[in-house]
């Protein structure tokens, strides 16, 4: 990734924080009455912090019984306040040592990582089968990949080929979706390849905000870009027309460029909320 600093020491900082480090994490298992093992989460421990990222199942409803669900809901937050209490590895190594029939842990796998959490996510998704639960945990997958840059001409359908989890704590309606960025002119906000939520029906202003947007001149329409919207105003007998629109590339390396405020071609198709994974 390169990004223009005001400093060398910045740029020191900087690059030494995206280094990829040694990871290790294990796929935690359960066996629930009447069902087969199967996992549940990851576990994903940064040995240089000592830290320990855990992500668990979320639909405990629908594979456990009444009694197991309590403490199966408490359990990915009783993990992460104990691996503050006692550090990450010795955690990890009491779980390992003191698993019980019910549930275990798989062998350590050794990887490297740049981001920690965005890495644990993409674990959960390749190695946990959690159940949809559309607009609940899971939201659509969108088949289309987005520019975070030019526009991009792109034929897929913008139906939903499946549905990814999100993560605990991200508030989710019928109004958002997921897409993926490929592109480098939003970094390092937005990293190429980001998979990415955004809501539907922007409300309010939409300055300063990051949105989608799709140039609906172009032949195929679905071409778009996400930048950040700036918009400036004058009065106008009791309303307001906009005197300037324009796109702004957060990678400085990268153009932004003005809009015409009378042309209709360009759409503000969605809002973006955060990156996922």
């Amino acid at each position: 990734m390169e990004v223009r600093f005001s400093s060398m020491s910045e740029r020191v900082v900087s690059i030494a924080a995206h280094q990829p480090r040694r990871g290790e994490y294990c796929v935690l298992t359960a066996h629930l009455p009447g069902r087969r093992r199967e996992a549940i989460g990851i576990v994903l421990l940064d040995p240089q912090e000592d830290a320990l990222y855990v992500q668990l199942r979320r639909d405990w409803g629908s594979i456990a019984n009444q009694d197991d669900l309590e403490v199966l809901e408490e359990l990915e937050s009783d993990l992460e306040s104990k691996a503050r209490e006692l550090g990450g590895e010795a955690l990890l190594a009491h779980l390992e040592s003191e698993a019980s029939w019910t549930v275990q842990l798989s062998e350590r796998r050794s990887l490297s990582v740049t981001d920690f959490e965005r890495t644990l996510r993409r674990l959960y998704r390749e190695h946990v089968p959690a159940t949809v639960q559309p607009f609940r945990t899971h939201l659509p997958l969108y088949p289309l990949e987005i520019a975070a840059g030019p526009f991009r001409s792109n034929a897929a359908d913008i139906s939903a080929g499946e549905w990814l989890e999100t993560p605990p704590g991200l508030e989710i309606d019928e109004n958002m979706f997921i897409a993926t960025i490929r592109g480098r002119s939003m970094e390092p906000k937005i990293p190429d390849g980001s998979l990415c939520v955004f809501r539907r029906n922007v409300i309010g202003s939409r300055n300063n905000r990051l949105v989608l947007v799709r140039n609906a001149e172009l032949a195929d329409e679905n071409r778009f870009t996400v930048k950040r919207y700036h918009s400036e105003k004058a009065a106008s007998d009791d309303s307001f027309l906009h005197t300037r629109i324009w796109l702004e590339s957060l990678n400085p390396e990268f153009p932004s460029w003005d809009l015409d405020p009378d042309e209709e071609k360009y759409q503000i198709i969605a809002e973006f909320v955060q990156v996922i994974e």
